[in-house]
């Protein structure tokens, strides 16, 4: 009867004594997605009995977005070609990368060719390579909310707390220009200044002249930018959104997208990188060669999406299908606004691109003492969570158990100084979304009244 934890207890000694020498790179520990580890936390609440509405995860086709039929036709007739299943090239299809040059080349800015162009199995994967590449002493400065893929890997990457320029909720999410260009001077290892445009999880959307001066910054100081633009063509109408290409200029820079959002695809795992200037700076230029080899070494993207890539977006009905995508995006963000900006305690601003909005709760609204009425089955779930919980990752937890929403905490999810969460703007049902944002508002009055 004793003989199974007596056997554990052996391996478990054994198990700490085996390897002679350290295996774990030292900065495992940074890496946290806290987006997908509420999860766990949901399955245990759904157990219960509770429906749980997932607002963590920003995956149109989970929530119910339908991909129109014509680019499954298109996708099927694809992958019934004998090519759709061999190799490509390691920098991607030839057809494809010229497609994206071109297309590129007509916006403005910049002019590229194909050869500046790199595929990856999805931006995840090309965020990998981004951090995994750089020289152990170069730091990337990013924004605060961050996306924790980025801010996560280049904490691990630099073994050290990722550094931050704040954007600012009290002015529509504007970068604070003068905060990161002090911590640039301060920080002689900053290498690299990365934005979300549109980001991520604020849906802000940097204006042509923001933009500009980050650049400027970059070029005074001798770094590079690296614009992630995986929603580039989910900007709002009016929104005034540019890529990094418009006003990059003479400085080196990184762009990055992907079709996951768009088509929507999210499976298809395809995103690409365009690397800007690599003839202004050997460093640079040996650099983005580095991740180039290192994609080598995979030989190469997955073959079937980069194949579909120009057949939809050269298709007639494609931007006009964005469109619509975007203008219903754009309408709930503005409800959204509408009911929760009633609320005195907290800060919410309309996203101008992507489908998601960040709550802010302003400072001294949230306490820890706090709560939501809980069945004593959804309090024994949460309770174990809540001693080390940040404030609103407790409301987070709150909400989660009593009222089935799961969302994302901005301090933790989104490695952030401000509390507040995430939420998407996916649900295609208006009713639905109406319900939901009305929840929302209820949940937090009743909180912070509590």
């Amino acid at each position: 009867m004793h003989a199974a934890p007596q056997g554990r207890r052996f391996l478990a000694c054994y198990i700490s004594k085996i390897m002679r020498t350290e295996i774990v790179h030292p900065g495992a520990e940074k890496l946290r997605y806290e987006i997908r580890q509420i999860v766990a936390i949901g399955k245990q609440i759904q157990a219960l009995g509770t429906t749980v509405v997932w607002e963590n995860i920003g995956d149109p086709v989970a929530k119910g977005e339908q991909v129109p039929s014509w680019i499954k036709e298109i996708v099927q007739e694809t992958a019934a070609e004998n090519s759709s299943f061999g190799y490509s090239p390691t920098a991607g299809l030839d057809e494809t990368r010229a497609y994206i040059a071109y297309e590129r080349n007509l916006e403005g800015g910049i002019q590229i060719t194909p050869d500046d162009i790199l595929f990856f199995n999805g931006l995840g994967d090309g965020i990998n390579k981004l951090y995994s590449n750089l020289h152990q002493n170069a730091r990337v400065i990013g924004p605060n909310p961050a996306y924790p893929t980025h801010s996560s890997a280049e904490a691990a990457h630099a073994d050290a707390p990722h550094i931050t320029y704040k954007l600012d909720p009290e002015r529509n999410w504007e970068p604070d220009l003068e905060d990161l260009e002090r911590k640039v001077k301060e920080n002689k290892n900053i290498a690299a200044i990365i934005i979300i445009n549109p980001d991520n999880p604020t849906g802000f959307v940097y204006p042509q002249q923001t933009l500009a001066k980050i650049v400027n910054i970059a070029r005074e100081y001798g770094l590079f930018v690296i614009s992630d633009e995986i929603y580039s063509n989910l900007a709002y109408k009016d929104s005034g959104m540019k890529k990094l290409a418009s006003v990059i200029d003479g400085v080196p820079g990184i762009a990055m997208r992907g079709i996951s959002k768009e088509f929507p695809w999210p499976g298809a795992r395809c995103g690409w990188m365009e690397f800007y200037n690599r003839d202004k700076d050997e460093r640079f230029d040996a650099y983005a060669r580095s991740i180039i080899n290192s994609k080598m070494l995979e030989v190469c993207s997955t073959t079937l999406p980069q194949a579909v890539l120009p057949k939809v977006m050269k298709d007639d009905r494609y931007y006009p299908y964005l469109a619509e995508r975007v203008k219903a995006y754009d309408e709930k963000s503005k409800h959204a606004v509408e009911t929760l900006s009633k609320i005195p305690e907290v800060l919410i601003n309309p996203a101008r691109g992507a489908f998601y909005m960040t709550l802010v709760f302003r400072n001294g609204a949230l306490k820890n003492t706090q709560k939501l009425g809980l069945s004593p089955e959804a309090e024994a779930v949460i309770a174990p969570f809540l001693e080390h919980a940040s404030l609103d990752q407790r409301f987070a937890y709150y909400l989660l158990a009593a009222k089935g929403i799961c969302v994302v905490p901005l301090s933790t999810g989104f490695n952030s100084d401000r509390s507040g969460f995430r939420f998407t703007l996916l649900e295609p049902d208006r009713t639905k979304f109406t319900a939901l944002v009305g929840t929302l508002r209820d949940a937090v009055q009743e909180y912070l009244r509590s």
